[in-house]
């Protein structure tokens, strides 16, 4: 399948986006993390507005594709809460909610959203970019070093793997 890039439109979220976006994250973290429960909705989507819109060092961006809402990222300030990483004073956000709709997969729309969210960054001053991962999801190590991230720590739990990788900018 092949999409023009103008016709997918990234955006910033605005207020009356918020459930739908909502929506669209919750049930891509159904699909790849099924081991959660899908009705505990996560602190920063229940405060979307608050964490993403209002708050100093939050954003959050979606694509549509004839309307529909095909992508989202986001970042939040890094809370320091894995107490084994170490970013000195630098100003740090935290990487989140990276999901694009399976039916526009490999059309990279997922870099798209991160070169736009590294832009995003910069304009704020910002040094680090922080996420964290796991190896049983499909190529996404891989995806996050082609976006210019390094590995920075790989948790030994036998269940998630966490890996923690970080993007100097």
């Amino acid at each position: 399948m092949h999409i023009p890039s103008h016709a997918i439109q990234i955006t910033d979220v605005q207020p009356a986006d918020i459930p739908e976006v909502v929506g669209f994250v919750m049930q891509a973290r159904k699909a790849m993390f099924p081991m959660l429960d899908p009705a505990a909705l996560p602190d920063d989507l229940r405060h979307f507005q608050r964490t993403y819109l209002e708050s100093e060092g939050g954003r959050f961006f979606i694509a549509r594709l004839a309307g529909k809402l095909i992508g989202a990222v986001g970042y939040l300030p890094y809370d320091g809460r894995f107490a084994h990483l170490h970013f000195g004073a630098r100003h740090v956000v935290e990487v989140v909610r990276l999901f694009v709709d399976p039916g526009v997969r490999r059309l990279g729309l997922a870099a798209r959203l991160v070169a736009l969210l590294k832009a995003a960054a910069l304009s704020e001053r910002v040094k680090v970019l922080y996420l964290h991962t796991h190896p049983f999801l499909p190529g996404a190590i891989a995806f996050w070093q082609r976006q210019g991230f390094d590995i920075v720590n790989t948790e030994d739990d036998p269940v998630w793997q966490t890996t923690h990788m970080q993007c100097l900018l």
